[in-house]
């Protein structure tokens, strides 16, 4: 059987599965995302490591494609969703985009209108996107902001040792709101309103996080992307 693993390291590379793999017949080829599907579990990488992995209008309209796609892929039981690099897993939107409604732009939130646009990560997420499969949510360096549209709907996370949490809205004179409230399913409400009210003076590490119970896991590193493999494996098996 013929099988092609796309991304931007592995774009076109193709070759014979040994018997014991099994390899997704899907193609998912984004310009943002670098996507992998093997032995059951689908690898997603946030791909703008430039930009500390923040989110565009490309990257919004790629993830709720690949989600969409990955609902409907039988041989994907479970994804493993991380960012590139090790600075960060996600700073939220990327503020070089004309994504304001202040100077005119419908380009991320579809009107100038301040008071009729749609908040532009509310549909970033799997779950906002009915992919009902477990997401695993590995977490590489910095998450903040618009991130927690992503890290709220996941299943599960787990951390690198120097993964840092916090919500710097307020810092820049934004309220903060839709993404904390997707955090409230994942950590007590004090904790989410100290994290919006503090904005970047405080950054929640990952031993912290652990504790109050954000996270499932913490690990060096350069073990994360393994210790994540392992936890997808012992998923996609039951």
């Amino acid at each position: 059987m013929e099988t092609t693993v796309v991304g931007d390291r592995e774009r076109g590379r193709t070759g014979r599965t040994a018997s014991v793999v099994s390899v997704s017949t899907g193609t998912y080829d984004y310009e943002t995302l670098v996507v992998g599907v093997r032995d059951h579990v689908a690898s997603v990488t946030l791909n703008r490591p430039e930009a500390l992995n923040a989110f565009t209008v490309l990257m919004r309209q790629e993830c709720r494609d690949l989600w969409t796609a990955l609902r409907s892929d039988d041989d994907v039981r479970v994804v493993v969703l991380t960012g590139a690099g090790d600075t960060a897993f996600c700073v939220g939107i990327d503020r070089d985009e004309p994504f304001t409604a202040l100077d005119d732009s419908p380009a991320l939130y579809g009107t100038s209108n301040n008071f009729m646009y749609d908040d532009p990560g509310d549909d970033l997420g799997p779950k906002s996107n009915d992919l009902w499969k477990p997401v695993i949510g590995a977490v590489n360096g910095m998450a903040c902001g618009g991130a927690f549209y992503l890290l709220g709907e996941c299943d599960v996370l787990i951390a690198a040792e120097h993964a840092t949490f916090f919500d710097p809205h307020v810092t820049y004179g934004m309220p903060a709101v839709y993404e904390p409230m997707k955090m409230l399913t994942r950590m007590p409400f004090g904790e989410v309103m100290r994290m919006s009210l503090t904005g970047d003076t405080e950054r929640i590490s990952a031993e912290t996080a652990l504790r109050m119970g954000l996270v499932t896991e913490v690990v060096p590193g350069d073990d994360l992307a393994a210790a994540a493999d392992r936890l997808a494996a012992s998923i996609a098996a039951n």
